[in-house]
């Protein structure tokens, strides 16, 4: 590897925006036929810079060259051109429309202003079965599931040929099976002298699929490693700059008999009228996390829906402490003791042209109860205490070590990990009896993953029940008491972790039986 022909150089790139260095005089140097891991938390300026090798942005200073020779992107069509392609973490596909035409949509065909579907589906065809990917090239996007939509993302920058691939969180929605399946394809894309860039936070992947791995910190390079001189503590340590520690849930012994939540047999229905939870049932034990194990669209988030008011089932019951709560209002869900941590933080957690302060009081603003111990800060009906707010939320941000600048800042202002870690906080103080956290972590770097796996663990070990929904497997195996896969809206089968075996988990995850 280290007698490869350099093929992608990126030197002294440096990137400003208002009041930050997203990039500071940052070398890169990536082999031809090498596989290269990109890592950092977020704001390290892992996307910043990868933007800038695939055209979207301009460097302020620095230069790029590829196959030795200088470069200028005025456009990311110039960067295309040049044969750089880019797989997005969220897929830029059109469901409506067939492979080919995803694929060849934008080319220039000798039928304009139509395309030519023909010799598109014989190329495609053609790229599909060299890779292994048995693509059909008239099926709608639609039809197919997430590791297949993939797939489509990964033919459409070969067939524009590209010979440096990025590719963005490639694994986040895909099962253990389909990540082994990309590792092959990637590792033979190398081998026939494809570069290849994965941004990743997961230490392990970034592991076993790349040849040297590049860490990011504040804008700067702070190393690039061979993987086998390497293992995912030091690499932590690198990412956020001190000891990260490893969180794991004990597995404590659960109270059989203590259930605080009961599913029976509940179904409801997706946005389109299609049943999307099939017949579930499963309880939930005071003092446990129990995981929810599955592929992205197999029922989760109306699963979460359901169990916090959102969405109306059309049969079952959802007993909470002997209590039938089904299709009870979302306030009715709060006042009985249900925490909810959304998978969409800014869209159903937190309202962005708020303040922190304003964040935190959202749910207790107009409660007589603000905790057992403690009456929410209102003088009489309408006069609200603000000194007693204030001082509530000021401990909160210190407890939560949630960075901003004062609590009047605007949420939006804060990072992703700092606004998940105010939707915890929020939620943890009104001592939740449930609490819903649908993918908890989802896109926040390994500091904010470390906290807020540790005040999960903490609360559990309390007494409260964690119903965890996570599509990152990893995630689930660690935290998790008891595990349940869901594949197309039902429950396939309920794991008690010490027993589980993570092959079985991807398969039912994929749908085998």
């Amino acid at each position: 590897m280290k007698d490869s022909p350099k093929f992608v150089e990126m030197k002294h790139i440096t990137k400003r925006f208002p009041g930050v260095i997203a990039n500071d005089c940052i070398d890169l140097e990536i082999n031809q036929g090498e596989i290269r891991a990109l890592l950092g938390e977020n704001g390290a300026g892992k996307t910043t810079l990868m933007n800038i090798l695939s055209g979207l942005y301009s460097p302020d200073e620095g230069e790029i060259r590829i196959n030795g020779k200088p470069v200028v992107f005025k456009s990311p069509k110039d960067a295309i051109d040049l044969g750089i392609g880019m797989v997005h973490q969220h897929f830029m596909l059109i469901e409506t429309l067939s492979v080919t035409e995803n694929i060849i949509l934008g080319l220039k065909s000798k039928n304009e202003p139509f395309l030519d579907l023909d010799q598109g589906r014989k190329k495609i065809s053609k790229l599909s079965t060299r890779l292994g990917f048995d693509i059909d090239p008239d099926i709608k996007i639609w039809q197919l599931s997430v590791g297949e939509r993939q797939r489509v993302e990964i033919t459409k920058v070969l067939y524009r040929g590209a010979k440096i691939i990025v590719l963005d969180e490639p694994t986040s929605v895909l099962t253990p099976t389909e990540v082994d399946w990309l590792f092959n394809v990637l590792r033979r894309m190398a081998n026939s002298g494809s570069t290849i860039i994965i941004v990743t936070h997961k230490l392990k992947e970034a592991i076993k699929i790349s040849d040297r791995i590049t860490v990011l910190r504040d804008g700067k390079v702070i190393s690039t490693i061979d993987k086998r001189e390497t293992n995912d503590r030091e690499l932590a340590k690198m990412m956020v700059g001190r000891e990260i520690n490893i969180i794991r849930n004990e597995k404590s012994k659960i109270n059989e008999n203590n259930n605080i939540l009961e599913i029976v047999n509940i179904s409801c229905l997706n946005e389109k009228k299609i049943p999307a939870v099939k017949d579930i049932s499963f309880s939930l034990k005071a003092g446990e996390i129990f995981g929810i194990a599955g592929v992205a669209g197999n029922g989760q988030r109306e699963l979460a829906d359901v169990l916090t008011g959102l969405r109306k089932v059309t049969s079952g019951k959802i007993i909470l402490n002997g209590l039938d709560i089904a299709n009870k209002s979302p306030a009715e869900f709060i006042k009985l003791g249900i925490g909810y941590i959304p998978e969409d933080r800014q869209e159903r957690g937190l309202l962005l042209d708020f303040s922190v302060l304003e964040n935190f009081i959202l749910k207790t603003h107009s409660s007589k109860q603000y905790t057992k111990e403690r009456q929410i800060p209102f003088l009489g009906r309408w006069v609200i205490d603000k000194d007693k707010i204030n001082d509530d939320s000021q401990k909160i941000i210190d407890e939560y070590n949630i960075k901003t600048p004062s609590k009047e800042t605007l949420i939006s202002k804060l990072s992703g990990g700092n606004q998940q870690k105010l939707v915890l906080a929020r939620e943890l103080s009104g001592e939740p009896k449930l609490l819903i956290a649908s993918q908890p972590t989802m896109g926040l770097d390994i500091g904010a993953l470390e906290f807020i796996h540790k005040k999960l663990v903490e609360e559990k070990e309390k007494g409260m029940a964690v119903l965890l929904i996570s599509y990152d497997l990893d995630e689930i195996m660690v935290l998790s008491d008891r595990i349940a896969v869901i594949y197309e809206g039902r429950i396939a089968k309920i794991f008690h972790s010490e027993k589980v075996n993570i092959e079985d988990v991807g398969l039912l995850m994929g749908g085998a039986k």
